[in-house]
């Protein structure tokens, strides 16, 4: 039905024109099936008259009210300059109304209802002056608005829904590339400011500074290709999209922050186990922001990295032996932090570290191991 849906809003023109067809089918039966000698005769000219009723409706969504108007002048022609069979109901009539209700600003639609209250009436005068055939016309008529008023709701919940889903993505991607950039940028100034010195005093270090850099370069520019594939339009190639980093890239990453001379404890409790794949990633991440708060503000000379894993909750702790908070809600990084314990029902904190000294960053996961 999804794949149904999304291709007539491809095509409209082909919905239009099988919808018309289908009105067609339907208001043919009345000329076909026999009819008694003392009921109106089925005639070439009022089927042709019929045909032209239903035509405009290929047009609908272009021009909507006109096509309301169009319908209403032939089906008024059809009932007093012809005599041929009448209709069970008045299908043109109903798909016009409906995709007024659906398609038409609020003044076409007020426009609409003037028009009703005069035609409905008028139509069953000429028809057969029943109230009860007055009394359905208009039962119909206001059903198909109202389905029509609903279809438009649902509509508008569905666009805001998408765009809301785009907005969730875009402020994903923003995290991912502020967490790239800003932890590989970091990285780089640090080993840059230490190579000039320890060109100097040790060579050996200073080369080990400067393959860290043009390593750490490389890597933030193949998850920016991952990124940015993501955000490519149709039509052009996107970048191949590698698995997002987990819990088994934490080494890694661990190893290039200690070639910037931090000395970097890592430590896990109750055991390393397999995580979903998008809670991996953002425990990846976390702890990735939060080395790089280190690097960045902290002047620290040692930091632990902590994941331990008890009754369902994965415990995330980064602390450091460096100045500690300096004020303030922190920044961009520390939000982020925040925003992805958020979104997999966890909490994080973040302040002085144990005695006083430091900073230190505590995450709480519920976690669903792989698996059960």
């Amino acid at each position: 039905m999804r794949e149904l849906r999304t291709w007539g809003a491809a095509h409209p023109w082909a919905v239009d024109i099988g919808l018309a067809l289908i009105v067609q089918a339907a208001m043919t039966m009345p000329f076909v099936v026999p009819r008694g000698p003392e009921l109106e005769p089925a005639t070439w000219p009022a089927y042709g008259l019929t045909t032209l009723t239903v035509v405009p409706l290929v047009w609908r969504r272009r021009a909507p009210m006109a096509v309301l108007l169009a319908i209403l002048a032939t089906s008024a022609l059809y009932k007093l300059a012809v005599e041929g069979p009448g209709q069970p109901l008045p299908y043109t009539g109903l798909v016009s109304v409906y995709t007024i209700a659906v398609l038409a600003p609020p003044w076409q639609r007020m426009v609409t209802a003037g028009l009703l209250v005069v035609a409905v009436p008028a139509s069953v005068w000429l028809n057969t002056q029943s109230v009860r055939e007055l009394t359905f016309s208009l039962f119909v008529f206001g059903a198909a608005y109202v389905f029509g008023r609903l279809t438009d709701a649902r509509q508008r919940a569905q666009r805001v829904e998408a765009e809301r889903a785009a907005a969730r993505e875009r402020a994903r991607i923003a995290r991912e590339m502020h967490d790239i950039l800003s932890h590989a940028v970091s990285l780089m100034v640090v080993q840059a400011e230490a190579g000039p010195v320890a060109v100097r005093a040790a060579p050996e270090r200073a080369e080990a500074a400067f393959e860290a850099i043009s390593e750490t370069g490389r890597e933030a520019m193949v998850q920016l290709r991952q990124m940015l594939g993501l955000l490519r339009e149709g039509g052009e190639t996107a970048a191949p999209r590698e698995p997002q980093p987990d819990l088994a890239d934490l080494p890694v990453l661990l190893d290039r922050v200690r070639a910037g001379g931090l000395a970097v404890g890592y430590a896990t409790e109750g055991g390393v186990r397999a995580l979903p794949a998008a809670t991996g990633a953002s425990v990846y991440r976390i702890v990735q922001e939060a080395l790089t708060n280190v690097v960045k503000h902290a002047r620290a000379r040692t930091v632990d990295v902590r994941l331990a894993h008890a009754d369902g909750v994965l415990r995330v702790t980064v602390t450091d032996d460096g100045r500690g908070p300096q004020g303030g809600p922190g920044g961009h990084g520390l939000v982020g932090i925040r925003e992805r314990a958020a979104a997999h029902g966890g909490t994080a904190e973040t302040g002085t570290g144990p005695g006083g000294r430091g900073f230190e960053v505590r995450v709480l996961l519920p976690v669903r191991e792989e698996g059960r």
